[in-house]
């Protein structure tokens, strides 16, 4: 479809910080502006600008030289939802629909269009502003690696450094003190950040959601590595791990929120489990938002900036209702509407979940 001369194109960072996004924003504004002459609108702090009107003009000074800068410039939040709408009345938190006036918001700026950067939550959002007649394109954003529709989200590769540093950290301690070190990292309920940082590290033990684990196994891989000279063992789980039959670590509710469950504690659990039954000294590392802050390394600064110019090649022509994604080592673009309410999770044929197995690896089945 030929492209056409695009007037203003609204943007927004909606759901949890992550490493990249200003390279996405970067990428966005600049194709548009350089090749469209468009004017670029950011809405503040995601869905609550589009609903609360408040706004930055992006221009070329505000978008150069963020590529290599962590959070976003623009704000976000991983509570606004413009139809299900969190307000405090009387100490109560009430709930509304609250599309209609971002839907009004919209049109008060006469935009062509909108660039929504978020995962599974914010892109379920744009998939119900899409309904409502707003001319949506989506980017998919989330160090879990969870979006449907896309092999790789920006972030996700930061996040795993992150995460495989703090693993190698940890080994000196573990093999010093003759400990287990129990790492716990983010993925919410999948295990990607696990597998591939488990991987990276060294992990003998990796624990992700998809593989419901036998404590036994756990302790048994800790007893075999003592009994075989090495005094140490490296577990690395995913925040959303849960033993066979058991459920998932909750460490608190966030009521009024999207998606109010926030995970955590597994971690802590394991070590005491490993510690009480094998008699082998356990320690528990929560590695939290440390993975998701920071300057992006150079692959999802790629990652991002082809995302972003996609994601301006999509609205130039007048594309709406899809994500850019990646598959297969090339850019392409999915339909918003296969992404929506879905979650990426780690198939246990993965290959890399094989590659583990072959050196050794448990996944305490």
């Amino acid at each position: 479809m030929a492209k056409r001369r695009m007037r203003r194109i609204g943007l927004l960072t909606g759901g949890g910080d992550c490493p990249g996004l200003n390279a996405v924003i970067r990428a966005v504004a600049k194709s548009l502006m350089h090749e469209q002459g468009a004017e670029i609108v950011g809405f503040l702090d995601g869905f609550e600008g589009l609903v609360t009107d408040r706004t930055m003009t992006l221009r070329w000074k505000n978008v150069s030289n963020i590529l290599t800068l962590g959070g976003t410039i623009l704000g976000t939040s991983n509570t606004a939802n413009p139809f299900q709408w969190a307000e405090k009345r009387r100490g109560k938190v009430i709930i509304t629909d609250r599309s209609q006036r971002a839907l009004a918001v919209f049109r008060k700026y006469r935009l062509d269009g909108l660039v929504i950067i978020g995962g599974d939550g914010s892109l379920t959002i744009a998939g119900g502003l899409a309904k409502l007649g707003v001319p949506v394109v989506g980017v998919p954003k989330t160090i879990d690696n969870d979006v449907l529709g896309t092999e790789l989200t920006f972030g996700f590769q930061t996040a795993v450094n992150v995460a495989t540093d703090a693993l190698d950290r940890l080994h000196t301690t573990a093999s010093s003190h003759h400990r287990a070190m129990v790492a716990e990292v983010m993925g919410r309920y999948a295990g990607w950040i696990a597998l591939h940082a488990g991987i990276g590290g060294g992990a003998d033990v990796i624990l992700i959601p998809e593989i419901p684990f036998r404590w036994e196994s756990v302790f048994e891989t800790c007893r075999e590595r003592a009994g075989k000279g090495k005094r140490f063992s490296i577990i690395c789980v995913a925040e959303g791990a849960a033993p066979d039959g058991g459920q998932m670590q909750v460490a608190r509710q966030v009521e009024g929120s999207p998606d109010p469950i926030r995970l955590g504690g597994i971690g802590r659990l394991v070590a005491a489990r490993i510690e009480e039954s094998t008699g082998i000294e356990a320690r528990a590392t929560t590695l939290g938002y440390v993975q998701r802050g920071g300057t992006p390394c150079p692959f999802d600064r790629v990652l991002a900036t082809s995302l972003g110019c996609r994601a301006a090649e999509l609205a130039a022509s007048g594309r709406w209702g899809r994500m850019a994604a990646w598959h297969g080592g090339k850019l392409t673009d999915v339909p918003l509407s296969e992404v929506a309410g879905g979650c990426r999770k780690v198939s246990r044929d993965d290959p890399f979940i094989a590659v583990a197995r072959s050196v050794g690896t448990s996944f305490g089945e």
